[in-house]
């Protein structure tokens, strides 16, 4: 793998915003933003609920249970947007008066993805009369089918893509099934329930119902649209901007719910000044640590209280969990590159070991844990930039000990992929060819799951490899960092790099500013395990400016005969000791000296 820096692509003239920064505006024109108004993030803003096919439908049947006072259960899923969206559910239900609203989620390892005829089988026991899915229920032709059996109504909501059949629901709200108009179609889960419980709240309105009682602002629940639409690493369209700009101005105005007060404490993340990359790099991993190595229960409970100790009690449950994720993460990721390494494919770098690297990269270990496979994927995808799969298996069942029984083991797999693959439909591709191999398969351009049998994996990694060389093009192995271009020596400063920070919000396809340029190295040093530290000369002055880049590949530094650098960074603000600082968040260097 090679990596390119190379800078945006921009009209003749800089677009130009009133009382904007050059810069600011060239760095918005480079994101396709072409008048003032794509950059008004008010609440007026938002795409209004009725464009989502058949949520009139969804908003009367669930209107109808909370007046009957029915039992509506809540299905869940595992990770951060089902936590959020299940959370906003239950507290949206509970405001319009439904006293017997509760909620299930899946536990990952026992009952798999989304609603199953399993699950339905756990929620039987909780006599519902309504089931509601949030960010599940797409795919789940068999569970809605079960739970239709068995006399339960069910709505489902989720924005996965659909597959050519769709399940047997009551309603189905899903900005990504074939007959919706809705324009966003990288809203989130918890977005989807959001505009459903907007949609019930004037049903209910309509109805009379709010006449003796408090009808919620639905405002109050933007905090956790925030949070689970960065840290679903959706697509930021204007509706997403929107969802996010607001709820991060709801906590730092001290409007945010006790559990995401509490995850951001613990994380040493201070609610006033707080990014979209805090929510997903602070609060995301911890939250969705619940899922990955327990069940989601704690990270849902810590989003439903109210209680500023009980949600600080739980988040400190859930960084413990987070802790112990990534001690299992190094390990597997450690075993993965002892194991690239062996095939001679470490050095990727290399042209005459890249040819050896398959396109589609699929990596399998028994002893690793399933619910940590999607971070390593992501984690290798990003070392030698291609789609990777990940594989752990199932629970084995019992008695299976001969080899042949070993074989029908299924094991589950987390992809990963990179621009220029459609991941799902990479493995539509495979399915539709052979059938016989995919047991089960659905996600997102980017990210995907899936089950096999053990006995098919060698069969599957080759059928990836080759519908990766057919869907993709040899350059697009090449890792491009696209930068904002060179900023001058006077542009390294605290003003500017504060201006970028609270530009956005930043996040997928709508990325924080990155830059480069030439340095001279006058200091270096490892900090940390593997932690670069430097001090860089700024060209054509005599100032220095610390520049820091996380996880280098130690080998590359192992003496300091390298003077001069091009990098690509961002400027970033360092506070220490309550004095702020310009740095450079390095994110690529290229040696000068060589």
């Amino acid at each position: 793998m090679s990596v390119k820096i190379e800078r945006h692509a921009l009209a003749p003239a800089a677009l130009s915003l009133a009382n904007t920064h050059p810069i600011l505006s060239s760095i918005y024109q480079a994101r396709g933003i072409q008048s003032y108004e794509e950059l008004q993030y008010e609440l007026k803003g938002l795409l209004p609920f009725h464009r989502l096919y058949d949520i009139d439908n969804a908003a009367m049947i669930i209107a109808d249970a909370i007046e009957q006072q029915e039992r509506i259960l809540i299905v869940g899923d595992f990770d951060a947007d089902g936590a959020t969206s299940t959370a906003l559910a239950i507290r949206a239900l509970r405001q319009f008066g439904a006293h017997e609203a509760c909620y299930l989620v899946p536990n990952r390892f026992e009952y798999g993805y989304g609603l199953t005829p399993e699950i339905v089988e756990v929620a039987l026991h909780m006599q519902p009369q309504l089931l509601i899915t949030v960010d599940n229920g797409i795919s789940s032709l068999a569970g809605v089918k079960a739970a239709k059996d068995a006399g339960i109504k069910v709505v489902v909501t989720d924005h996965h893509l659909a597959a050519d059949e769709l399940p047997n629901a009551d309603a189905i709200v899903n900005p990504n099934q074939p007959a919706c108009e809705f324009e966003s179609k990288a809203a989130c889960g918890c977005a989807v329930i959001f505009y459903v419980m907007t949609a019930v709240r004037i049903e209910l309105r309509n109805r009379g119902w709010f006449v003796n009682r408090t009808e919620p602002n639905m405002a109050q629940f933007l905090d956790l649209l925030a949070l689970a639409s960065v840290a679903d690493v959706v697509p930021l369209d204007k509706n997403n901007r929107i969802l996010i700009d607001q709820g991060l101005k709801r906590i730092r105005a001290g409007k945010g719910i006790a559990g995401i007060n509490a995850l951001l404490k613990i994380a040493g993340k201070s609610a006033h000044n707080l990014v979209a990359s805090d929510l997903g790099f602070a609060i995301g991993p911890r939250l969705n640590a619940a899922g990955r190595l327990d069940d989601m229960a704690t990270g849902i409970e810590c989003l439903l209280t109210d209680n500023d100790a009980l949600a600080f009690q739980y988040a400190e449950e859930l960084n413990s969990l987070n802790e112990e994720r990534k001690n299992i993460e190094r390990g597997m990721q450690q075993q993965a590159m002892t194991w690239l390494q062996s095939q001679r494919l470490a050095q990727f770098d290399h042209e005459a070991e890249h040819k050896h690297l398959p396109w589609g990269l699929c990596l399998h270990d028994p002893d690793w844990h399933q619910g940590v496979i999607g971070i390593l994927a992501s984690r290798i995808k990003d070392k030698v930039h291609r789609p990777v799969i990940a594989f752990a298996n199932a629970e084995l069942a019992a008695g299976l000990n001969t080899q042949e029984q070993l074989e029908q083991q299924e094991i589950k797999g987390s992809a990963r992929s990179i621009p220029g693959l459609h991941i799902r439909d990479a493995l539509d591709l495979i399915a539709k060819r052979r059938p016989e191999i995919l047991t089960k398969f659905g996600g997102h351009a980017m990210a995907a799951g899936l089950s096999i049998k053990l006995k098919h994996y060698a069969e599957f990694q080759r059928e990836f490899d080759q519908v990766c060389h057919e869907l993709m093009t040899e350059d697009q192995l090449d890792q491009i960092i696209l930068s904002d271009g060179e900023l001058k020596p006077d542009d390294f400063n605290l003003n500017l790099a504060g201006m970028i920070k609270y530009a956005g919000p930043w996040g997928q396809q709508f990325p924080e500013p990155i830059f480069d340029g030439q340095f001279m190295i006058i200091n270096q040093k490892i900090v940390g395990s593997n932690h670069l530290k430097l001090t860089l000369g700024i060209p054509g002055t005599q100032h220095c400016i610390d520049g820091i880049a996380f996880n280098i590949d130690l080998d590359e530094w192992t003496d300091e005969s390298c003077q001069k650098i091009t990098c690509a960074y961002q400027l970033d603000i360092n506070e220490f000791r309550g004095m702020q600082s310009v740095q450079l968040m390095i994110r690529h260097i290229i040696k000068n000296d060589e």
